[in-house]
């Protein structure tokens, strides 16, 4: 049987993914064994809470249960789908588009857990590996964009295709899991 994660929403009446029903406070997201796409992928995902306390990154850092549902969530993105720093935080019902994309920032489990799957609410690339955005603007970052562009391949793979400036050129691919 799959672990399951609890997730202790930051408001009552936070929304949550339709079909997973607050319990107490509590939005339920099941824990899948299966790997979505990651066929090459040889990262151990602990998937139960007696190895996810045990659990310290190579920083030797132990994961927030923040993170933990920032991370199980991010795993149910289908291939080919991408959705936003705001609308993973309110399908958990906790925590802010910022705190999203530090716990991404910090994900010792990609590619399994597919951060590159999370754009910008305005639908711009976004960051990934801690950089932001594509490049464009070198007097204020300069000799970034590398990582960026690496994840606009990475979902040109998948079939996301980006503008030269950074943006999804086609909304249907936006995935709010359930919710409405």
């Amino acid at each position: 049987m799959p672990a399951v994660v609890r997730v202790k929403s930051a408001a009552s009446g936070a929304r949550v993914a339709k079909g997973r029903k607050p319990l107490g406070g509590e939005a339920i997201f099941p824990v899948s064994e299966v790997q979505q796409d990651c066929s090459d992928c040889d990262v151990p995902y602990p998937t139960d809470e007696s190895q996810r306390s045990a659990f310290v990154t190579p920083e030797g850092k132990k994961v927030t249960p923040h993170q933990w549902a920032v991370y199980d969530f991010t795993r149910t993105i289908p291939c080919g789908r991408i959705t936003t720093y705001k609308d993973l935080c309110v399908a958990l019902g906790q925590g802010s588009p910022r705190s999203v994309g530090s716990a991404l920032r910090n994900n010792p489990f990609a590619p399994y857990v597919p951060c590159h799957r999370i754009i910008a609410s305005n639908l711009y690339i976004g960051g990934f590996y801690g950089e932001w955005g594509t490049g464009k603007d070198e007097k204020l970052r300069k000799g970034t964009g590398v990582q960026c562009h690496r994840k606009m391949e990475m979902l040109a793979k998948e079939g996301v295709a980006f503008s030269k400036d950074g943006y999804l050129i086609d909304k249907s691919l936006i995935w709010r899991g359930d919710l409405p």
